[in-house]
């Protein structure tokens, strides 16, 4: 979740926001053998559907807003933490695929 380095967890595991770096700058642990593809995206698709949806169901029922203010605010709301938690989400699958694959990342 810190966004570090899954060996030593002291350097920094991207260099742009979401650009993992070719190296650790603290134990030198290539990254190139490492591809989280789109394993991020789809858990957060699932997560976040999972947790909006419900929400934005009970306040629809509750509250009386225009179709386009639901529209807005629930884009909002989902696109805010789509962006907020994707860092964290492909760090965490770069660290368990240097836990299971240790031997592909470490070859490389």
């Amino acid at each position: 979740m810190r966004c570090v380095c899954p060996r030593c967890g002291r350097g920094t595991l991207y260099t742009g926001y979401l650009t993992v770096a070719e190296r650790c700058g603290s134990c030198g642990l290539d990254f190139s053998q490492v591809d989280s593809g789109d394993g991020p995206a789809v858990f957060l698709i699932f997560i976040l559907g999972f947790l909006v949806v419900p929400v934005a169901l009970w306040v629809s029922m509750n509250v009386d807003w225009p179709l386009w203010l639901h529209a807005i605010v629930w884009s909002i709301v989902v696109l805010g933490l789509t962006l907020g938690m994707l860092r964290p989400a492909k760090a965490y699958v770069v660290a368990l695929q240097y836990r299971y694959r240790r031997s592909e990342v470490e070859k490389g």
